[in-house]
């Protein structure tokens, strides 16, 4: 079992490289339905990538490059996905538990009613990616990624840690956000501040969230 702590936030992330687990080369996981598990998919380049009531148990998936992905009602646990980009991705209706995103470029990604529990994202990229009705039921952190106008409409982020993230004209909508740790980011340049009640800041951060709320409402500053 490997943790990482971040903030006030500690995540349980997947061991795959721990003694007397191996994982076993699959050539494909396109269309797949049923139950892989133990499992290693890597180098690949694909035109689409689709996987519809799926469960990926323990494994790890790597330099994989899909221009389009659909994941339908499935459910990861125990993976981690690196140095992979996956293209126009649409993933619903899914629970992802001990999942290790890394170095990955998921833009334009559309999550929409996922579960999520002791989930990493570290290093991606999430430009215009749509979070909608995400759900957190355990440890989450965003740790240097990029959210350039990302949205976040409908989303229980309570106390999900975000550091040293990108978050211009990140959108935070209608949502629970208790506890949801913004601190070690710029936050001068986000939308949606009024709907951040008891998020957790530093000091600092009350002039990045009054220059951001400034911008929202188009107000005017000056005597002229």
């Amino acid at each position: 079992m490997v943790t990482r702590t971040f903030g006030l936030t500690t995540i349980t992330l997947p061991e795959l490289d721990e003694p007397g687990l191996y994982l076993s080369n699959v050539d494909s996981l396109d269309g797949y339905r049923g139950t892989v598990q133990d499992f290693a998919y890597g180098d690949a380049d694909l035109r689409s990538l689709g996987l519809a009531e799926t469960q990926l148990v323990t494994g790890r998936i790597a330099c994989v490059r899909a221009k389009r992905v659909e994941f339908e009602g499935g459910n990861l646990h125990g993976v981690e996905i690196g140095d992979s980009e996956l293209g126009s991705a649409h993933w619903t209706g899914s629970k992802l538990t001990r999942v290790h995103f890394r170095d990955c470029k998921l833009m334009g990604i559309s999550l929409d009613g996922l579960v999520l529990d002791d989930v990493l994202f570290e290093g991606c990229k999430l430009d215009f990616a749509t979070f909608e009705k995400v759900r957190v039921t355990g440890p989450v952190a965003f740790i240097g990624c990029v959210l350039t106008e990302a949205t976040f409409p409908d989303c229980d982020l309570s106390d999900v840690v975000f550091t040293d993230c990108t978050l211009r004209l990140t959108e935070f909508g209608t949502g629970r956000y208790r506890n949801t740790d913004l601190r070690e980011n710029d936050l001068s340049a986000i939308r949606g501040v009024a709907n951040l009640a008891k998020v957790r800041i530093d000091p600092g951060q009350q002039s990045d969230l009054a220059e951001a709320l400034v911008h929202e409402l188009d107000i005017i500053i000056g005597d002229d």
